[in-house]
């Protein structure tokens, strides 16, 4: 058995069976990949594939114990790269980092400017997304870290670890009815006014949804959008109350606007950092995480990275 084998079949998984794409993918020919699969199977013995006639119908109980050792197999190839990488190159290199625009507006731009005081031969690759873009992105590694509030959890083959909480912020112009409102807003308040606050995947916008479905009450969305920014530019002229990320407010340029902090309405958030299962991580990825919360330590994040998938 060869590397080559592994690679077709893992391939063959990936693309859904689908032969004829896993070989334009690994640019090869389709008999080439079939033939390959065949032999791998002949001297393991077993099927990895179930067929019907010369398709590839499914994966066989078997063939999924296979493709976990290929998966661990393969994985290790890539992390002998980097490690051989790390040691040629040991302070260079590129860092990409997928995230949501909240992160890359607000979070990071200092975290990557000392980033890159201690390391200014790394270069930087920002990738703006969904955070299930994000997620995708490192699992396909196409990036080292994904960073959101929404769904990096959810993915079993992320090691995702807690970086800071936040809570949401009220903006809205002076002079606006609950602008001077002496008690806390209530969520009721809220109910009676247009709202301007993000699209349902980003920044922690199904906290919002959730507190009113729990007290029965229909928000007026009036506008969403994902870019911070363009939520406070709609409540300046007047579209409605702006709800967005505490760390979105900026008081150098936000001070036309009053601020009513939200966290008693729509509870905590946790902003996450995620990695690939299994990536050997280099250092700067390593000191870039410790850059970006103190709940990260190095210790603490290879800690999680050697723990056993359940």
């Amino acid at each position: 058995m060869n590397l080559h084998q592994f690679k077709f079949v893992h391939e063959a998984a990936k693309r859904g069976l689908n032969l004829t794409e896993a070989a334009k993918a690994l640019h090869t020919s389709q008999p080439g990949v079939s033939k390959a699969i065949l032999e791998l199977e002949l001297e393991l013995g077993v099927d990895i594939f179930a067929r019907h006639g010369k398709r590839l119908k499914s994966i066989t109980q078997p063939g999924r114990h296979v493709l976990k050792s290929i998966d661990v197999i393969l994985n290790e190839l890539h992390n002998l790269k980097r490690i051989g990488n790390e040691y040629s190159a040991k302070d260079s290199g590129t860092f990409s980092i997928a995230t949501t625009h909240t992160q890359a507006r607000y979070v990071l731009p200092q975290v990557l400017t000392d980033l890159r005081k201690a390391y200014p031969h790394v270069n930087i690759s920002l990738h703006q997304g969904t955070p299930s873009q994000a997620a995708h992105m490192v699992m396909n590694e196409e990036a080292d870290v994904a960073i959101a509030t929404e769904s990096l959890a959810d993915y079993a083959d992320l090691v995702t670890l807690a970086c800071y909480d936040w809570q949401h912020v009220l903006v809205m112009p002076p002079g606006h009815p609950l602008s001077v409102k002496k008690k806390p807003i209530a969520l009721k308040d809220l109910s009676a006014y247009p709202l301007v606050t993000y699209h349902p995947s980003f920044t922690g916008r199904q906290k919002i949804d959730q507190a009113f479905q729990v007290q029965g009450l229909s928000p007026n969305i009036a506008l969403e959008a994902i870019d911070s920014d363009v939520i406070k530019t709609y409540v300046r002229i007047g579209m409605g109350v702006g709800i967005i990320a505490e760390m979105a407010v900026q008081p150098q340029f936000d001070s036309d606007l009053v601020i009513r902090p939200a966290s008693h309405i729509f509870g905590k958030n946790v902003a996450r950092v995620a990695f690939r299962r299994g990536a050997y991580l280099r250092q700067f990825v390593l000191e870039f995480a410790q850059l970006l919360s103190p709940m990260l330590s190095e210790k603490s994040i290879l800690e999680a990275m050697n723990k056993i998938k359940p």
